[in-house]
């Protein structure tokens, strides 16, 4: 399924194309480590948080202020839920049971109580995709902002999300330590689904840029299940992932929330091209210092703390805080502005209007 290819080396070949006038050329750029004015960002904001902005701009025009640097899609629907018939309880397609009142979900029932895949009956693929609107959604969306915007897909959630997705958080600590065999074999199931998403995403939308993925392999204290058991079960399936992209001719955005500093050289050598969400409140995490280290072999996406500053910081130092990242993040290309999370409900209008007028300006 994988090719004998260079990723850093043809990142080059897939990057040339497209006007330096355009915002995706911009963000090709970045990817590329060229320096660029202005600075790629990417700024979501839930909509609560709009509607207050709203009322503090007095109306909507705001909005038309934002340009998109960046383009989400959707085909797979990594969180595809149904109705259980029990309130606020709904089922993936895997089986696992979810609560769906509270935020974050809560895993209720996993599909594999177990560790065993004999008698489980895999879900089709398909299970997954959206329905006939959503695709003509995502390709309407292609049509019109091909070579104007960087257009990216999201692949789903990654291996580890997955994996406790279907056999619950704490079985899964228990697998990777005691039950090693069955975890492998599991994440060897999850892969073979990807392959196929992969083939269809590339297919349906070949305009696309890159596929994005995301996998919390970390928490605020370091890597969930350690560094060298990462490296032994996930970096060599990650790596081959990554190539069956490249290979399709895709660059390869990766969200990771957390105290990812430790695996960092590992993604540069598996060939990952853009590191998405650089939480600075993690351990060893400042942007500063991964991009001293790092940031002339990979892109970063963020950097902006959405835990510490976005909430609790004054808009003066928001807006230091954001000049400052576009400034030394930047230099020498490799940077997309962005917050570590996208602007969440609760914080503060005049925080939201800071960053706005910031990203913006």
């Amino acid at each position: 399924m994988t090719s004998q290819t260079n990723p850093r080396a043809d990142q080059e070949r897939r990057i040339r194309s497209g006007s330096k006038e355009t915002n995706r050329a911009i963000v090709l750029a970045q990817i590329r480590h060229q320096e660029t004015s202005p600075v790629p960002y990417w700024l979501t904001i839930d909509e609560e948080v709009a509607q207050r902005l709203d009322v503090h701009y007095g109306g909507r025009q705001w909005r038309e202020r934002i340009q998109t640097f960046v383009e989400w899609t959707d085909l797979v629907n990594g969180d595809r839920k149904e109705p259980t018939g029990v309130p606020h309880r709904q089922r993936d397609p895997y089986g696992s049971v979810w609560r769906t009142d509270q935020r974050v979900f809560h895993l209720e029932v996993p599909a594999l109580p177990e560790p065993t895949l004999a008698g489980y009956r895999w879900p089709a693929p398909e299970a997954f995709y959206g329905d006939a609107a959503w695709i003509e959604k995502a390709q309407k969306i292609c049509r019109e902002k091909k070579g104007k915007t960087f257009l990216t897909t999201w692949l789903g959630w990654g291996l580890f999300e997955t994996s406790w997705g279907l056999r619950g958080f704490e079985n899964v600590m228990m697998d990777v330590a005691c039950e090693t065999a069955f975890y492998e074999a599991l994440l060897d199931r999850i892969m073979e689904q990807f392959y196929v998403w992969i083939e269809y995403i590339c297919k349906t939308l070949p305009e696309v840029d890159a596929v994005f993925l995301g996998d919390d392999w970390s928490d605020q204290r370091g890597v969930i299940i350690g560094p060298e058991r990462w490296r032994e079960l996930f970096k060599p399936r990650y790596a081959k992932l990554y190539e069956y992209i490249h290979a399709r001719d895709k660059l390869v955005i990766e969200h990771v929330c957390g105290s990812v500093s430790p695996l960092i050289p590992d993604l540069v050598d598996i060939g990952l091209d853009v590191l998405e969400s650089l939480q600075p409140e993690a351990r060893d995490m400042n942007p500063y210092e991964l991009k001293r280290r790092w940031g002339d072999k990979i892109t970063f996406m963020g950097g902006l703390g959405s835990q510490s500053i976005i909430q609790f910081g004054k808009p003066r130092e928001l807006a230091a805080e954001i000049r400052r990242l576009r400034t030394e993040m930047s230099r020498g290309g490799g940077y997309i502005l962005a917050p570590s999370k996208f602007l969440q409900p609760g914080t503060p209008t005049e925080n939201a209007a800071a960053i706005f007028e910031e990203f913006t300006a």
